[in-house]
Protein backbone atom coordinates (compact mmCIF):
# COMPACT_ATOMS: atom_id res chain seq x y z
CA UNK A 1 0.00 0.00 0.00
CA UNK A 2 1.35 3.43 -1.01
CA UNK A 3 -0.12 5.76 1.61
CA UNK A 4 0.98 8.94 -0.14
CA UNK A 5 -0.57 7.85 -3.42
CA UNK A 6 -3.86 6.92 -1.75
CA UNK A 7 -4.01 10.27 0.04
CA UNK A 8 -3.36 11.99 -3.28
CA UNK A 9 -6.09 9.97 -5.00
CA UNK A 10 -8.55 10.83 -2.21
CA UNK A 11 -7.74 14.50 -2.77
CA UNK A 12 -8.24 14.09 -6.52
CA UNK A 13 -11.60 12.40 -5.88
CA UNK A 14 -12.65 15.36 -3.74
CA UNK A 15 -11.34 17.85 -6.31
CA UNK A 16 -13.24 16.35 -9.23
CA UNK A 17 -16.36 15.83 -7.12
CA UNK A 18 -16.38 19.50 -6.14
CA UNK A 19 -15.63 20.54 -9.71
CA UNK A 20 -18.57 18.52 -11.05
CA UNK A 21 -21.02 19.64 -8.37
CA UNK A 22 -19.75 23.21 -8.61
CA UNK A 23 -20.33 23.19 -12.37
CA UNK A 24 -23.91 22.08 -11.75
CA UNK A 25 -24.29 24.54 -8.88
CA UNK A 26 -25.91 22.21 -6.37
CA UNK A 27 -25.40 18.72 -5.03
CA UNK A 28 -24.89 16.27 -2.18
CA UNK A 29 -21.49 17.53 -1.14
CA UNK A 30 -21.16 16.53 2.51
CA UNK A 31 -21.66 12.81 2.11
CA UNK A 32 -19.57 12.69 -1.06
CA UNK A 33 -16.53 14.22 0.60
CA UNK A 34 -16.74 11.97 3.65
CA UNK A 35 -16.29 8.77 1.60
CA UNK A 36 -13.45 9.87 -0.68
CA UNK A 37 -10.79 8.13 1.40
CA UNK A 38 -12.45 4.72 1.43
CA UNK A 39 -13.11 4.98 -2.32
CA UNK A 40 -9.43 5.76 -2.85
CA UNK A 41 -8.41 2.70 -0.81
CA UNK A 42 -10.80 0.35 -2.59
CA UNK A 43 -10.15 1.44 -6.16
CA UNK A 44 -6.48 2.42 -6.00
CA UNK A 45 -5.17 0.35 -3.09
CA UNK A 46 -5.00 -2.99 -4.88
CA UNK A 47 -8.02 -4.43 -3.08
CA UNK A 48 -10.51 -4.88 -5.92
CA UNK A 49 -10.38 -7.34 -8.78
CA UNK A 50 -11.82 -5.11 -11.51
CA UNK A 51 -10.99 -4.15 -15.09
CA UNK A 52 -12.00 -0.68 -16.40
CA UNK A 53 -11.73 -2.04 -19.95
CA UNK A 54 -14.16 -4.85 -19.10
CA UNK A 55 -16.56 -3.43 -16.48
CA UNK A 56 -18.89 -6.44 -16.70
CA UNK A 57 -16.10 -8.99 -16.23
CA UNK A 58 -17.34 -12.25 -14.74
CA UNK A 59 -16.07 -12.92 -11.25
CA UNK A 60 -15.10 -9.31 -10.60
CA UNK A 61 -15.42 -7.76 -7.18
CA UNK A 62 -18.50 -5.56 -6.95
CA UNK A 63 -19.24 -2.28 -5.21
CA UNK A 64 -22.64 -0.93 -4.12
CA UNK A 65 -23.02 2.72 -3.11
CA UNK A 66 -26.09 2.18 -0.98
CA UNK A 67 -26.10 5.86 0.04
CA UNK A 68 -26.73 6.64 -3.61
CA UNK A 69 -26.59 10.42 -3.22
CA UNK A 70 -22.80 10.01 -2.94
CA UNK A 71 -22.80 9.00 -6.60
CA UNK A 72 -20.70 12.02 -7.69
CA UNK A 73 -17.79 10.81 -5.51
CA UNK A 74 -18.07 7.36 -7.09
CA UNK A 75 -18.18 8.91 -10.58
CA UNK A 76 -14.99 10.87 -9.88
CA UNK A 77 -13.36 7.64 -8.69
CA UNK A 78 -14.47 5.64 -11.72
CA UNK A 79 -13.30 8.37 -14.12
CA UNK A 80 -9.89 8.53 -12.44
CA UNK A 81 -9.72 4.73 -12.67
CA UNK A 82 -10.42 4.88 -16.42
CA UNK A 83 -13.96 3.52 -16.66
CA UNK A 84 -15.02 6.54 -18.74
CA UNK A 85 -13.56 9.89 -19.90
CA UNK A 86 -12.93 12.57 -17.30
CA UNK A 87 -14.96 15.14 -19.24
CA UNK A 88 -18.12 13.15 -18.50
CA UNK A 89 -17.93 14.59 -14.99
CA UNK A 90 -18.93 17.99 -16.35
CA UNK A 91 -22.30 16.54 -17.40
CA UNK A 92 -23.33 15.51 -13.86
CA UNK A 93 -27.12 15.37 -13.49
CA UNK A 94 -27.72 17.32 -16.70
CA UNK A 95 -30.11 16.34 -19.53
CA UNK A 96 -29.09 13.14 -21.37
CA UNK A 97 -26.21 12.58 -18.94
CA UNK A 98 -24.78 9.16 -18.21
CA UNK A 99 -24.00 10.40 -14.69
CA UNK A 100 -27.32 10.98 -12.90
CA UNK A 101 -27.40 12.40 -9.38
CA UNK A 102 -27.83 8.91 -7.91
CA UNK A 103 -26.04 5.81 -9.20
CA UNK A 104 -27.61 3.94 -12.13
CA UNK A 105 -26.10 0.63 -13.25
CA UNK A 106 -27.84 0.88 -16.62
CA UNK A 107 -26.23 4.19 -17.51
CA UNK A 108 -22.76 4.38 -16.00
CA UNK A 109 -19.83 2.03 -16.74
CA UNK A 110 -18.41 0.64 -13.51
CA UNK A 111 -21.57 1.07 -11.44
CA UNK A 112 -22.64 -2.37 -10.24
CA UNK A 113 -25.99 -1.48 -8.65
CA UNK A 114 -28.55 1.29 -8.98
CA UNK A 115 -29.18 3.16 -5.74
CA UNK A 116 -31.29 6.00 -4.46
CA UNK A 117 -33.98 4.67 -2.16
CA UNK A 118 -32.05 4.50 1.09
CA UNK A 119 -31.76 1.06 2.69
CA UNK A 120 -32.11 -0.91 -0.52
CA UNK A 121 -28.47 -0.93 -1.57
CA UNK A 122 -27.27 -3.14 1.26
CA UNK A 123 -30.06 -5.61 0.46
CA UNK A 124 -28.82 -5.72 -3.12
CA UNK A 125 -25.25 -6.23 -1.89
CA UNK A 126 -26.44 -9.17 0.22
CA UNK A 127 -28.11 -10.67 -2.85
CA UNK A 128 -25.00 -10.17 -4.97
CA UNK A 129 -22.83 -11.75 -2.28
CA UNK A 130 -25.22 -14.71 -2.03
CA UNK A 131 -25.11 -15.11 -5.81
CA UNK A 132 -21.33 -14.99 -5.74
CA UNK A 133 -21.32 -17.79 -3.17
CA UNK A 134 -23.59 -19.90 -5.36
CA UNK A 135 -21.41 -19.29 -8.41
CA UNK A 136 -18.22 -19.83 -6.37
CA UNK A 137 -16.51 -17.00 -8.24
CA UNK A 138 -14.50 -15.92 -5.14
CA UNK A 139 -15.56 -12.27 -5.51
CA UNK A 140 -15.67 -9.82 -2.65
CA UNK A 141 -18.72 -7.56 -2.49
CA UNK A 142 -18.29 -4.09 -1.00
CA UNK A 143 -21.06 -1.73 0.10
CA UNK A 144 -21.18 1.72 1.70
CA UNK A 145 -24.17 2.76 3.80
CA UNK A 146 -24.79 6.05 5.62
CA UNK A 147 -25.45 6.47 9.33
CA UNK A 148 -28.72 8.26 8.63
CA UNK A 149 -29.56 5.49 6.18
CA UNK A 150 -29.08 2.96 9.00
CA UNK A 151 -32.36 4.21 10.47
CA UNK A 152 -34.09 2.25 7.71
CA UNK A 153 -35.45 -1.11 8.87
CA UNK A 154 -34.37 -2.73 5.61
CA UNK A 155 -30.73 -2.23 6.64
CA UNK A 156 -31.28 -4.49 9.63
CA UNK A 157 -33.22 -7.09 7.68
CA UNK A 158 -30.32 -7.23 5.22
CA UNK A 159 -27.82 -7.47 8.05
CA UNK A 160 -29.71 -10.40 9.57
CA UNK A 161 -29.80 -12.11 6.18
CA UNK A 162 -26.07 -11.56 5.62
CA UNK A 163 -25.27 -13.34 8.87
CA UNK A 164 -27.84 -16.09 8.28
CA UNK A 165 -26.37 -16.84 4.84
CA UNK A 166 -22.80 -16.76 6.23
CA UNK A 167 -21.71 -14.14 3.69
CA UNK A 168 -18.05 -13.81 4.62
CA UNK A 169 -17.50 -12.37 1.12
CA UNK A 170 -19.47 -9.22 2.07
CA UNK A 171 -17.70 -6.11 3.40
CA UNK A 172 -19.99 -3.26 4.46
CA UNK A 173 -18.76 0.23 5.39
CA UNK A 174 -20.78 2.55 7.63
CA UNK A 175 -20.01 6.18 6.84
CA UNK A 176 -20.37 7.50 10.38
CA UNK A 177 -20.30 11.22 9.54
CA UNK A 178 -22.91 11.91 12.23
CA UNK A 179 -25.26 14.08 10.17
CA UNK A 180 -28.18 13.47 7.83
CA UNK A 181 -30.39 15.73 5.75
CA UNK A 182 -32.44 16.87 8.77
CA UNK A 183 -29.58 17.43 11.23
CA UNK A 184 -27.51 15.41 13.67
CA UNK A 185 -28.13 11.67 13.58
CA UNK A 186 -28.04 11.40 17.38
CA UNK A 187 -30.80 14.01 17.67
CA UNK A 188 -33.04 12.47 15.00
CA UNK A 189 -32.64 8.72 15.62
CA UNK A 190 -29.42 7.69 17.32
CA UNK A 191 -27.62 4.48 16.39
CA UNK A 192 -26.31 4.42 19.99
CA UNK A 193 -23.46 1.89 19.69
CA UNK A 194 -23.13 0.70 16.07
CA UNK A 195 -20.18 -1.57 16.95
CA UNK A 196 -22.26 -3.50 19.47
CA UNK A 197 -25.29 -3.49 17.16
CA UNK A 198 -23.55 -5.11 14.19
CA UNK A 199 -21.63 -7.50 16.42
CA UNK A 200 -24.96 -8.64 17.85
CA UNK A 201 -26.19 -9.14 14.28
CA UNK A 202 -23.34 -11.57 13.63
CA UNK A 203 -20.76 -9.39 11.86
CA UNK A 204 -17.02 -9.12 12.29
CA UNK A 205 -16.80 -5.43 13.22
CA UNK A 206 -13.91 -2.96 13.04
CA UNK A 207 -13.98 0.78 13.69
CA UNK A 208 -11.33 3.06 12.17
CA UNK A 209 -10.59 6.67 11.34
CA UNK A 210 -12.42 7.04 8.04
CA UNK A 211 -9.88 9.55 6.76
CA UNK A 212 -6.79 7.45 7.53
CA UNK A 213 -6.11 5.53 4.33
CA UNK A 214 -3.61 3.21 6.04
CA UNK A 215 -6.12 2.26 8.74
CA UNK A 216 -8.87 1.72 6.17
CA UNK A 217 -6.60 -0.44 4.02
CA UNK A 218 -5.59 -2.57 7.00
CA UNK A 219 -9.24 -3.00 7.96
CA UNK A 220 -10.09 -4.16 4.43
CA UNK A 221 -7.21 -6.64 4.57
CA UNK A 222 -8.54 -7.97 7.89
CA UNK A 223 -12.04 -8.28 6.45
CA UNK A 224 -10.76 -10.24 3.45
CA UNK A 225 -8.78 -12.53 5.76
CA UNK A 226 -12.07 -13.30 7.52
CA UNK A 227 -13.22 -15.31 4.51
CA UNK A 228 -13.84 -18.73 5.93
CA UNK A 229 -15.21 -17.31 9.19
CA UNK A 230 -18.81 -17.54 7.91
CA UNK A 231 -19.31 -13.96 9.11
CA UNK A 232 -19.87 -10.81 7.03
CA UNK A 233 -17.70 -7.80 7.87
CA UNK A 234 -18.64 -4.29 8.95
CA UNK A 235 -16.04 -1.52 8.89
CA UNK A 236 -17.27 1.59 10.71
CA UNK A 237 -15.64 4.72 9.32
CA UNK A 238 -15.47 7.62 11.76
CA UNK A 239 -15.71 10.52 9.32
CA UNK A 240 -16.35 14.25 9.00
CA UNK A 241 -19.19 15.30 6.75
CA UNK A 242 -17.73 17.58 4.09
CA UNK A 243 -14.13 16.56 4.83
CA UNK A 244 -11.48 18.49 2.91
CA UNK A 245 -13.28 21.73 2.10
CA UNK A 246 -13.32 24.29 4.91
CA UNK A 247 -16.66 25.98 4.29
CA UNK A 248 -18.39 22.61 3.83
CA UNK A 249 -16.85 21.10 6.97
CA UNK A 250 -18.00 24.17 8.92
CA UNK A 251 -21.68 23.52 8.08
CA UNK A 252 -22.31 19.80 8.72
CA UNK A 253 -25.98 20.29 9.52
CA UNK A 254 -26.71 21.91 6.15
CA UNK A 255 -24.15 20.46 3.72
CA UNK A 256 -26.09 17.30 2.85
CA UNK A 257 -27.40 18.97 -0.31
CA UNK A 258 -26.19 22.52 -0.84
CA UNK A 259 -25.84 25.22 -3.43
CA UNK A 260 -22.33 26.06 -4.65
CA UNK A 261 -21.59 29.50 -6.04
CA UNK A 262 -18.84 30.16 -8.57
CA UNK A 263 -16.81 31.76 -5.79
CA UNK A 264 -17.28 28.77 -3.49
CA UNK A 265 -16.33 26.38 -6.27
CA UNK A 266 -13.13 28.34 -6.88
CA UNK A 267 -12.31 28.34 -3.17
CA UNK A 268 -12.92 24.58 -2.86
CA UNK A 269 -10.74 23.76 -5.85
CA UNK A 270 -8.00 26.01 -4.51
CA UNK A 271 -8.07 24.17 -1.18
CA UNK A 272 -7.98 20.80 -2.94
CA UNK A 273 -5.44 21.70 -5.62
Amino acid sequence: MDKNNLELKAKEIRYHTMDAIGTLGVGHIGGCLSVADVLSVLYFGGHMNIDPKNPKMEGRDRFVMSKGHAGPALYATLALKGFFPMDWLQTLNQPETLLPSHCDMNRTPGVDMTAGSLGQGISCAVGIAKGSKIKKDNATIYCIIGDGEAQEGQVWEASMAAAQFKLDNLVVFLDLNKYQIGGAVDEIMSLLDPVAKWESFGFNVQKVDGHDVAAISAAVDNAKKAKGSNKPSMIILDTVKGKGVSFVEATPATNHNMNVSAEQKAQALKELA
